[in-house]
């Protein structure tokens, strides 16, 4: 199999060692996810990987399809080569294994948010596919009101119970996000009016940002199983901090600068009830063309 090493510069040391095909697949070595981070023996980070391995077969996933196992020939000086085991990892798959490695090393908390961030983006991205431009605005506005949800479940549990300390929590994520704007600086920034909520006025990669920090955040509080309004607040300001970090590793472009859509998400659902209740239009066939074009004319 040709293959070629990622080489882009100052990026993700995850991403550094991403590899691509020549049919342009990506995967991870787990010889070179070991050691970006820090197993100093193949023997430990296999307990990982064997873990990881459980949990994508508990998900109803085909292990073989997220976990190649494959021999290498790797160079021992003078000329000689012997075989080493390898597995050839999805990103999935990577998810998976970070998920299940020590926790205590600090470059495996860096791996949880950037494949965290990076498969809920595939994820989306296969769900998006077969939909419009406004569709998918439509789709992922419903997917934030949903995490939205159970991110204020998860502040909740944290400690956030009045409606203005959610209000202060949900600010200090889009500060994050946003570099320092809180939600009335979004909403002026915008120029919309008192009773225009800011969410409706976001296009796909604004939403798909704010929806990467919801989730992230609910996951970490959960997790960590944070408590205390202040504790909650850094941790969700955190978390729009990584996902802005990661925006900017990729090259992306910063939420407040993206541009603000034409129609509301009210404006599209309305539009897309009215599709929806009209229904598929049928399509004609060449002679029925001409049979309906003769009529006009007649």
């Amino acid at each position: 199999m040709t293959e070629q090493s990622s080489d882009l510069p100052e990026l993700s040391p995850f991403e550094t060692i991403r590899r691509v095909t020549a049919d342009n697949s990506e995967y991870w070595s787990a010889r070179d996810l070991a050691k970006t981070l820090g197993y100093t023996t193949w023997r430990r980070f296999t307990n990982a990987i064997e873990k990881a391995e459980i949990a994508c077969k508990n998900s109803d996933q085909a292990v073989e399809d997220h976990f190649d196992h494959v021999v290498k020939m790797v160079g021992i000086g003078s000329k000689a080569q012997r075989k080493i085991e390898d597995i050839n990892l999805s990103r999935y798959a990577c998810y998976l294994i970070i998920q299940n490695a020590d926790p205590t090393k600090e470059i495996v908390a860096l791996g949880q948010t950037y494949f965290a961030v990076q498969t809920r983006r595939q994820e989306v991205a296969d769900e998006l596919a077969q939909l419009t431009e406004n569709q998918q605005r439509l789709f992922v506005r419903e997917q934030l009101t949903n995490q939205n949800k159970h991110l204020a479940s998860a502040a909740k549990q944290a400690g956030v119970i009045k409606p203005i300390d959610f209000a202060i929590f949900q600010d200090h994520g889009y500060m994050g996000l946003y570099n320092g704007e809180k939600a009335r600086d979004i909403h002026a920034r915008k120029a919309l009016k008192a009773n225009q909520d800011i969410l409706d006025y976001m296009n796909r990669q604004e939403l798909a940002a704010n929806l990467f920090r919801a989730s992230l955040t609910e996951e970490k509080l959960v997790k960590d199983q944070v408590q205390g309004r202040n504790e909650a607040n850094q941790t969700h300001y955190e978390m729009g901090q990584k996902v802005r970090g990661f925006i900017s590793e990729v090259g992306g472009k910063m939420p407040e600068i993206q541009p603000v859509p034409k129609e509301s998400i009210p404006e599209l659902h309305k539009k897309e009830r009215k599709r929806l209740k009209r229904g598929p239009q049928p399509e004609m066939f060449p002679e029925d063309k001409e049979e309906n074009k003769g009529q006009e004319n007649n």
